[in-house]
């Protein structure tokens, strides 16, 4: 089995690296075995299994449905220090076009985002923590649900996740495919953007396509509000600014029924910002767009906006922490501190709206292509290689935030 072959410094991952093997045998057996966001029966079992062979404090199941935490307590306490390291499990609603042995044995669902190597990393975290126990505090492993548009993070928290543990910061981290693995990715604020669902419904009146004076057209008042939605970032979002309206989806009429024209149009799609400002004012000019172009035409409009995921965004001291606990393990020359922000969402936005603490991704890619295949892409597959950086990552956080006590 090929073992990681870029350079990683700490005692951290030279200790997990010895059981990489079985980290990796783990992290494809989750992967053969996808569950979708508050189903992930078999995973919290397979997790519970591993954490009780780890060796950790405590396990706890049912939070937040289907969460499980674990923890474990340092060499000492006295600090009364506790952090979170949160993973996430879920899988996707999506079919693998992948060969290999360990590919999915569920129809129509895959691990396409790498939550299963998360989960594996932080159960090899949790098995180094224990075993070493070199900190003053107590460690929090989150290992969380229905990541993939569920909120499970926030369920999580509804159920009491910190004040049952109340952490004074909290961390996670993605693979990044775009990054070559062994590299580290963060800075020190917008991570990921908001992400909102807008579904727009316009109602005319539906008639002959012979006689299309006697209706009113829906489609063509679908076709000037999607034309028109690209003008709001355009014309009045602030060039130093990002937003995203994108229209993504329509559904009218009856392919069919050539010459029928619709009384009904539905059009669905998805807002993104960093900016809670900008995000209500891209919501307002939508509502208001919407609703002055169907009437041009005799139609009505109504916009239904949800926000679903808020930004995702780090908290400087955390952030900078991170970065400093990341660059002892890579190296400076592989560590990005100024990282260009994504438009995608994470429900790890909730849990920083809470506590301070940061994201950071890890890079997966490489020159054979291995690893570089996009995330949410049928033959996408995690790269084993990182998995004991990541682990170690995650380890080292933890030490680091709660030192023992110099003698």
């Amino acid at each position: 089995m090929q073992v990681p072959r870029f350079k990683v410094g700490g005692r951290a991952f030279a200790h997990i690296r010895q059981y990489y093997p079985e980290l990796v045998a783990l992290r494809r057996d989750l992967h053969a075995h996808p569950e979708l966001g508050f189903e992930e029966v078999y995973t919290g079992a397979r997790v519970k299994e591993a954490l009780n062979v780890c060796g950790v404090d405590e396990i706890h199941d049912g939070i937040g449905r289907t969460g499980i935490v674990a923890v474990i307590r340092g060499r000492s306490t006295a600090s009364g220090s506790m952090i979170g390291l949160r993973a996430d499990m879920d899988a996707l609603p999506m079919t693998e076009d992948n060969e290999f042995p360990w590919r999915s044995a569920k129809s129509g669902l895959m691990h396409g985002c790498g939550h299963d190597g998360h989960t594996a990393m932080l159960i090899g975290a949790a098995r180094y923590l224990a075993a070493t126990r070199n900190f003053d505090g107590t460690a929090v492993l989150i290992f969380q649900p229905g990541e993939e548009g569920l909120a499970g993070a926030r369920v999580m928290m509804e159920d009491g996740l910190f004040e049952r543990f109340p952490v004074q910061s909290v961390y996670a981290m993605h693979n990044w495919p775009a990054m070559k693995a062994g590299t580290v990715g963060l800075n020190s604020g917008a991570m990921m953007a908001a992400a909102d669902r807008i579904t727009i419904e316009i109602t005319g009146r539906g008639g002959h396509g012979a006689h299309a004076y006697q209706g009113v057209d829906v489609v063509l008042v679908a076709a000037h509000i999607i034309t028109a939605a690209q003008s709001i970032v355009a014309r009045n979002v602030r060039p130093l600014q990002s937003a995203v309206v994108s229209l993504c989806a329509m559904q009218a009429g009856d392919l069919g029924a050539f010459s029928v024209m619709p009384g009904k149009a539905t059009l669905v799609g998805t807002v993104r910002t960093f900016d809670h400002t900008v995000q209500n004012l891209v919501e307002q000019r939508l509502r208001d767009l919407c609703s002055a172009i169907a009437l041009g035409f005799g139609a009505t409009a109504t916009v239904h906006y949800e926000r679903i995921y808020p930004a995702t965004i780090n908290t400087e001291a955390e952030a900078v922490f991170a970065g400093d606990v990341a660059q002892a393990l890579v190296g400076a020359e592989n560590l990005v501190r100024d990282l260009e922000p994504s438009m995608g969402a994470e429900d790890f936005s909730f849990m920083l709206q809470n506590k301070p603490g940061a994201y950071l991704r890890l890079g997966q890619g490489n020159e054979a292509g291995m690893g570089s295949c996009g995330l949410h892409n049928s033959r996408y597959d995690f790269n084993d290689e990182i998995l004991p950086l990541g682990a170690a990552l995650h380890a080292s956080l933890a030490e680091q935030a709660m030192p023992l006590p110099a003698l």
